[in-house]
């Protein structure tokens, strides 16, 4: 039943007729308790209440199915928009983005120009910037990009997904080149020649990768919300002695708050992906992919 939700709702995530829906209609039916309004200036607020509670924050500002260079340019000024307000505003937060909202597949060097602006912005005002990563058809580019761009920027950071058979290769890779990555789980819907279709396999292929990464040089950020994972997590750290700049704890924006609060009690690094914009809807039918018990909360804002 859950393996058919989760097929459901990633379905839906990739209907262009519904995404262009939900944006005229703005933020309704439980999607405001994962996105953090369609502003700049609301994203703000709910940055400065997060690091109030103890916890950093990485923004990003939703979108999907950019096909002309217009779009792609409109969402190259909507980061360093996004850049220029964290700057002004003096919260603790980075930028995530994804390529193909730059323009990646238009035309590569398209996307590579946006990027450095990007860059190049965050690199004066010390600001990290994380390259998502998104389905299986961009992670060869993304990671041949990625490794481009950290040979010139300090803070930049990509996304490793656990779930595919690719990714410990990948992190031996990378932890041999000190690169700052983030390990999630995966949540794109890839076929069993190139991912894992059991959770078992995921969660264990998961572990592996901490293993590998964290005693490495770059940063390694550990994006879940599962607690075996998590104490996974920590026992490495301590096995190894590692310090706060080594590693951060990374958790969505509206899930398991509980868990976010426990972490920031027990001393722990915390940042918290926060979304924001109006083009929402398949970043959320992604969230309620991943863990069907979301639906609870998108039921009880339809009858509220």
């Amino acid at each position: 039943m859950e393996a058919a939700m989760r097929s459901f709702f990633l379905h839906l995530a990739q209907n262009r007729t519904l995404s262009n829906l939900a944006k005229r209609y703005g933020l309704r039916y439980g999607a405001q308790r994962f996105v953090a309004g369609e502003t700049i200036d609301s994203a703000i607020e709910t940055v400065r209440k997060m690091n109030q509670s103890g916890m950093a924050v990485t923004l990003d500002h939703l979108g999907e199915f950019v096909e002309d260079e217009r779009d792609a340019r409109a969402s190259a000024d909507f980061c360093l928009r996004t850049l220029e307000a964290i700057h002004n505003s003096g919260v603790n937060a980075s930028l995530s983005v994804k390529m193909t909202q730059l323009g990646l597949d238009i035309r590569e060097d398209l996307c590579k120009a946006h990027m450095v602006e990007i860059l190049d912005y965050a690199a004066r005002h010390d600001i990290w910037v994380n390259i998502d990563m998104e389905d299986f058809s961009h992670c060869q580019i993304t990671l041949d990009l990625f490794r481009e761009f950290a040979a010139s920027y300090d803070k930049v950071q990509t996304v490793i997904q656990a779930y595919l058979y690719r990714s410990e290769k990948d992190v031996e890779e990378l932890a041999q080149m000190g690169a700052n990555i983030r390990i999630v789980k995966g949540a794109y819907k890839e076929p069993p020649t190139v991912a894992y279709p059991e959770k078992s396999d995921v969660d264990a292929n998961y572990k592996r990768l901490l293993d590998i990464h964290l005693p490495s040089p770059g940063l390694t950020s550990i994006a879940t919300h599962d607690e075996q994972m998590i104490d996974h997590a920590k026992q490495v750290i301590q096995q190894h002695g590692l310090s706060e700049g080594q590693y951060e704890f990374q958790m969505l924006y509206g899930i398991r708050t509980d868990l976010q609060e426990k972490l920031v009690r027990e001393g722990y690094p915390v940042r918290i992906y926060v979304p924001y914009g109006d083009d929402w809807y398949g970043y959320f039918m992604r969230r309620l992919a991943e863990r069907p018990a979301n639906v609870g909360f998108v039921l009880r804002g339809i009858l509220h």
